[in-house]
């Protein structure tokens, strides 16, 4: 390569200029939020950049060169979270009313019971699990401490959350570091945490101007020696001449360096926490409203819009299910209940539910299937759309065999599509009736109830309508497994051991620090709610195979709390169909005047089991008197059949004898 630079020419101008392109910018990228502002016009102070995707020039001069050439920067943060208090907004005016977020109260006490207590799942900066638990303890009764709260939750300062907390709580003594100190560190209880106290420690202490303790803070920041050598002799001069003592003026000094690094903002987090107050007061005084307005925001994300349901189950709110006829392409708020959303149902499309309910609003409420096709427009709802509807119950209340409706969807949307193409041509009779007739339907058997279950699960993204184990929970009773909610309870009042059940959701494993060994962390679903249980490495070799997602099983948990916070440990777990022994029970199934004898017999001849229990049918006879027939076989009194049961035409009701 020397050789070619030296005997070629292009080679030599090549190189060349590779050398002065080395270390320069090759794209123009600007910061998502960064604004400049000059005293006169841009072109006279930097030189501008106009990208062809935006509306706004850019400076060609990077971040710290625009400050040099005059230019103020500013990050304008757009929060998805002034929507969600927008909207909310708006569902309060619909019910006669008017919240003004900038006028709160700051002393409500609801909201700050609701902080304190950690229930704080989809509050501004507040949500994180490690958060809700360091809101317990510090059981924030302010802004003051919100703000606080927010800037030491950070690496770095989030060590001196105890000593905030202990402080607070006097438990240890508080340290102003110098009597002259204490109006600058008492609202922190004498944690330095704000950039704002390191300035405002040097002007009291030292005697710095405003200027040089802005300059003082930057030079911290930036850790050059040379300029803290500086800054620390000034330091401890000025405050030698306000009579404070040299080696106290240096201590203070080397434990101001040390929180400066990284010092918050204050104007900037008290700005957050004010947001973080205004979306906690809303969800302590107006829940409805707010989950209705914070799932909206997450229409899109099943994970959290199930974090969302779960937590409105905890505050009594009533959740409808999706209807064709009742609910919105949006989550919205009706009597004080949430109407879950057309559009947060998978695979189906916002752009396409709002084409429905325009329909609906313009020709009214839609009668029967065949009415729905004939009136909606099959490019905005097509076969999967189709299904996903019937599967997450939105047809039910026009047709509530949803079975029929997704193994026969191609009958349905051709029919659709026959009715549209008829319309954009003006095919229709002198009286205004279609020309195409009807398809025939054929009878397809509805399914089961954990099937119809399992179904809504995968339109839907969690069970919204019912539970797999709610007919189970008699069983439960007589086997001493505990739900849910009442072993939380349990456990923050003390006890320790659990026997629980569930259906596995989901199973994250990772490897542990230091020894590498897999442990795994189990999300499980009851009646009352989803949990997490830790399975530590031994615990999950010898259950893994177990826990996986879809399965039913029960287990045995031990309960560790702290501050509030429970976290479930599992020790072992197992099947539910071999785990809850059912031969000591029974299950008397009460049957009407017409029963599908034949489908029937099939459920129980799938559940048949010689170490199940008994069941008698009960019933009347010709209006003769009534009947009751105990079955000779034994069978597996679980979720399943129970399921089956209760969804199969005749079945009045069962009981557990």
């Amino acid at each position: 390569l020397k050789q070619a630079r030296n005997e070629e020419d292009t080679v030599r101008n090549l190189l060349d200029t590779a050398l002065k392109l080395e270390g320069l910018f090759r794209n123009a990228s600007t910061h998502a939020a960064g604004i400049v502002i000059g005293d006169r016009p841009l072109t006279e102070l930097v030189p501008l950049y106009r990208d062809p995707r935006s509306d706004i020039p850019a400076t060609q001069f990077n971040m710290k060169w625009v400050e040099s050439a005059g230019l103020v920067k500013f990050d304008f943060l757009g929060l998805k979270t002034l929507t969600v208090l927008d909207r909310a907004q708006k569902y309060l005016k619909k019910r006669g009313i008017d919240i003004n977020y900038t006028t709160l109260p700051l002393d409500d006490g609801p909201t700050y019971e609701l902080l304190a207590s950690g229930q704080s799942i989809g509050v501004f900066q507040l949500e994180s699990q490690g958060m809700r638990d360091t809101l317990r303890k510090m059981r924030c009764g302010s802004l003051e401490e919100i703000t606080a709260l927010i800037s030491l939750y950070r690496p770095g300062p989030m060590d001196n959350i105890d000593t905030y907390v202990d402080r607070k709580f006097g438990r240890i003594e508080i340290d102003m570091l110098h009597p002259t100190l204490e109006p600058v560190l008492k609202e922190t209880y004498g944690v330095i945490i704000y950039q704002e106290q390191v300035m405002q420690i040097a002007q009291v202490l030292s005697g710095y101007s405003l200027g040089e303790a802005d300059l003082l803070r930057r030079a911290m920041g930036k850790k050059k020696k040379e300029e803290m050598d500086l800054q620390k002799v000034r330091f401890i001069s000025g405050a030698r001449e306000k009579g404070v003592d040299e080696k106290q003026a240096d201590e203070i000094f080397e434990l101001v360096n040390k929180f400066a690094g990284y010092g918050f903002n204050k104007s900037h987090a008290a700005a957050y926490a004010f947001i973080s107050y205004q979306t906690g007061y809303l969800k302590a005084n107006h829940p409805v409203e707010f989950f209705a307005a914070t799932m909206s925001l997450d229409i899109t994300n099943t994970d959290k819009l199930a974090v969302f349901y779960q937590d409105a189950r905890r505050f009594g709110i009533t959740i409808v299910p999706p209807d064709i006829n009742r609910s919105m392409a949006d989550f919205d708020v009706e009597n004080g209940e949430i109407l879950y959303a057309l559009g947060a149902i998978r695979n189906v499309g916002f752009e396409a539910m709002l084409s429905v309910v325009q329909t609906r609003e313009e020709g009214g409420r839609f009668t029967d299937m065949f009415d729905f096709l004939e009136r909606i427009d099959p490019k905005a709802v097509n076969k999967r759309a189709l299904e996903n509807l019937a599967k997450a119950g939105a047809f039910d209340s026009i047709h509530p065999n949803r079975t029929q409706i997704v193994k026969c969807a191609d009958l349905y949307i051709a029919y659709a599509q026959s009715m549209a193409a008829e319309r954009a041509s003006s095919q229709v009779s002198l009286f205004g009736s279609s020309q195409a007739s009807r398809p025939r339907i054929p009878n397809v058997q509805m399914t089961s109830g954990p099937e119809r279950l399992d179904e809504e699960l995968a339109a839907i993204g969690f069970y919204l309508s019912g539970h797999p184990l709610q007919d189970m929970l008699d069983v439960f009773k007589r086997r001493n497994v505990t739900l849910y909610a009442e072993a939380l309870a349990l456990a923050q009042e003390g006890r320790e051991a659990f026997r629980m059940a569930g259906v596995i959701r989901r199973r994250q494993e990772r490897a542990a620090a230091g020894s590498g060994e897999k442990f795994a962390f189990v999300t499980l679903s009851d009646p009352t709610g989803e949990y997490e249980v830790l399975f530590p490495p031994e615990s999950l070799r010898k259950n893994r195979d177990h826990l996986e997602p879809g399965n039913s099983i029960v287990l045995k948990v031990r309960s560790k709390g702290r501050d509030g916070e429970v976290r479930f440990f599992g020790d072992e777990a197992a099947p539910m169909a071999s785990s809850l022994n059912t031969s000591d029970m029974g299950l008397r199934v009460h049957l009407g005047q017409v029963v599908d004898l034949a489908q029937l017999r099939t459920f129980l001849e799938e559940s048949k089991s010689p170490q199940g229990g008994e069941i008698s049918l009960f019933g009347e006879v010709g209006g003769e008197g009534e009947i009751e027939l105990k079955l000779p076989q034994r069978y597996r009194l679980d979720a399943q059949l129970r399921g089956r049961l209760k969804s199969l035409p005749g079945v009045l009701y069962f009981e557990d004898v």
